[in-house]
């Protein structure tokens, strides 16, 4: 049963995925019956002159997998099923969070960014990024089974001349992304396997997010936000870099800009999530990346990701 348009369920947080949750064929099942998705990616398309819906359905998982595309292809989903989640009277959440560009989507869903200037904003966000390191030039790299202060030793011993290396993504207890030149980001995952680490795998991307390599982006990307009207977001939002709550624009751009060269710290925003008595988590969005890592950090949330119409059904009916 659906519930009642306008609700505001105190309980309720509504988190958005970023990039490496997209895969052709997204969002197709929910399209056929919601028509606020393909309403949706028209509206991007036509910001981007270029058809965005037939990339994701018909296109490359190469051509999709460019930070450029990917930004605004995913920006695109989270605000598409959230649209679909409020037309049939889904509650407004108390709490909204987005891992690292998801929070774009947050931004655009708590009415504090104009959709259309959102879609622009992360193609450029994307493009800043791509060039702020040449091609095979940064890594990025997954270590499992450490502590974050083991990962962070192991990122330290791999400094070398002015390469660099930082922990970067926060997931989930024993989980941790990091980042940088791709030579320090190797001799990083060979020091966390002599510390015990499980697991310590390279990632398929050329992008060094979130660590110091991005600092010439973030410096165009602060110009860039000064074009970009914002308001104080309707619904409260955990940011990644403070894991706070700004309502104030001018702190809205500055975290957005620092969040750029900043670790994503996702296991303190779940936490906190649940601190302000958050016991249900919406992932809105492809696939079921947060909703894994989520189950990781607070057993005690329930936690469902929404991204087809049996999903839908499910999260309106809890």
């Amino acid at each position: 049963m659906a519930l009642i348009p306008n609700l505001c369920r105190s309980d309720l947080g509504f988190i958005f995925p970023g990039q490496g949750s997209q895969a052709i064929g997204m969002l197709q099942e929910l399209s056929v019956d919601f028509p606020e998705v393909l309403e949706t990616y028209a509206e991007a398309s036509n910001v981007l002159e270029y058809d965005l819906w037939h990339l994701i359905q018909e296109g490359t998982e190469t051509e999709l997998n460019r930070t450029e595309r990917t930004q605004p292809a995913m920006l695109a989903a989270g605000v598409a099923v959230w649209r679909v989640w409020r037309a049939q009277g889904g509650a407004l959440p108390a709490l909204m969070a987005g891992h690292s560009l998801g929070e774009y989507t947050a931004l655009v869903c708590a009415e504090a960014l104009d959709f259309k200037n959102a879609v622009m904003l992360v193609a450029d966000r994307g493009r800043y990024m791509q060039e702020a390191v040449p091609e095979g030039e940064g890594a990025m790299a997954v270590i499992l089974g450490l502590t974050e202060d083991q990962v962070s030793a192991a990122c330290t011993a791999a400094f070398l001349n002015d390469e660099v290396v930082n922990a970067v993504n926060f997931n989930a207890p024993g989980q941790v992304v990091i980042a940088g030149n791709h030579a320090a980001v190797l001799r990083a995952l060979e020091s966390a396997k002599a510390l015990g680490a499980k697991r310590a795998i390279p990632l398929p991307v050329s992008v060094p997010s979130h660590c110091a390599l991005m600092i010439h982006a973030a410096q165009r990307l602060q110009e860039r936000l000064t074009s970009i009207p914002l308001v104080s977001p309707q619904i409260p939002i955990i940011n990644n870099v403070d894991v706070a709550t700004p309502t104030d624009p001018v702190a809205i751009r500055d975290a957005l800009v620092r969040q750029l060269y900043c670790p994503v710290r996702w296991v303190e925003c779940v936490r906190t999530m649940a601190k302000y008595g958050i016991s249900t988590l919406i992932e809105a969005g492809p696939g079921k990346v947060l909703t894994g890592l989520c189950k990781r950090i607070e057993k005690e949330i329930v936690t469902k990701p929404l991204f087809d119409p049996a999903g839908l059904r499910q999260v309106l009916d809890l």
